[in-house]
């Protein structure tokens, strides 16, 4: 048997496999098995009423968890499925209440990772699988990142590789009026009006579902993070440094200055390849024991939206 059957026979089980997707590597479990959905929120420490995204093998088991289901859904999983896209819509009534949060809609994606597909159609349902990492902590990108958090808790880990786009899925609602972005993700506002015909609002209000990855502190390093203006990093970091603070810094222009207990890393100035970099370097500067972390401030703009959101995130855990 190998590495796949024994992780699709291991989620029939019950228990929980640990697997790569394009966007990060997801901690699963059977999606309509309650024990098993349970393992997942023990296993991260994650608040019960925090929803979770069901991964599916093709968009044609669309119909298995969701109801109500628009037209616009079915275009956007023939343009953007498999890949970095989750829909939010109203939930089949055979969906376990655990999947939800108590809520009325469930969140649905297919990833775009070879393995993970492979994965998904041998076992041939659909698996619950949040990130595979404590939860509010850094996000994983590589199988040794989730052994590295989890160690023997979690028996069957496959290794894809590094995932590609390196933070997580954006999330739609598509269970109201006007579509509406409540996870940025790498695939824009813009790539989603040109399917949609209109753009989506962004940012949750009042009526939204509460979604995966919304808290105010998320994706957070051990190490304290402070992002700063481009223009405030200098300043910053001599205030630290005045104070004893020993500093790693994420930024585009390495090496401004020297001190001993500096240590310059670069950072991309391409929104996709920082992306990509992140939660690998926040883990890296987490393991260099460091007082701080100082971030620059990416650049204003849309293609930055969700690194932007991610390091924010991350900042708060820190304060």
């Amino acid at each position: 048997m190998n590495d796949v059957s024994r992780a699709a026979a291991a989620l029939r089980a019950g228990d929980l496999v640990a697997f790569p997707t394009e966007t990060v590597y997801g901690l699963g479990a059977d999606a309509s098995n309650a024990e098993a959905v349970a393992k997942i929120f023990a296993a991260k420490g994650r608040p019960a009423d925090h929803p979770l995204i069901v991964h599916l093998p093709h968009a044609a088991q669309l119909s298995r968890w969701a109801m109500d289901i628009p037209e616009s859904a079915h275009r956007l999983a023939d343009a953007f499925w498999p890949g970095p896209l989750t829909l939010i819509l109203k939930r089949h009534p055979a969906v376990i209440d655990a999947i939800t949060g108590g809520q009325d809609t469930v969140g649905l994606r297919v990833p775009n990772h070879p393995l993970a597909l492979q994965l998904l159609n041998e076992f041939g349902g659909g698996v619950a699988a949040p990130s595979a990492n404590r939860f509010g902590h850094v996000s994983p990108t590589t199988a040794a990142h989730v052994r590295d958090e989890f160690g023997a808790a979690v028996s069957i880990v496959l290794d894809g590789g590094p995932s590609d786009v390196g933070i997580e899925s954006t999330i739609l609602d598509l269970s109201s009026a006007r579509p509406r972005i409540l996870r940025p993700g790498m695939l824009d506002a813009a790539a989603l009006a040109d399917i949609l015909g209109e753009m989506p609002a962004l940012g949750a209000n009042a009526e939204a579902p509460r979604v995966s990855g919304s808290l105010e502190s998320h994706y957070a390093p051990a190490t304290p993070l402070r992002l700063v203006a481009p223009t405030e990093l200098e300043t910053t970091l001599r205030d630290a440094l005045e104070a004893g603070l020993s500093v790693v810094v994420f930024a585009p222009d390495a090496a401004s200055f020297v001190h001993a207990k500096l240590s310059w890393q670069a950072s991309s100035m391409d929104p996709a390849r920082y992306a990509h970099e992140l939660y690998a370097s926040l883990r890296r500067f987490d393991a260099m024991q460091r007082d701080l972390i100082v971030v620059a401030a990416p650049p204003v703009a849309d293609s930055w939206c969700a690194v932007a959101d991610r390091l924010r995130r991350a900042a708060a855990g820190g304060k």
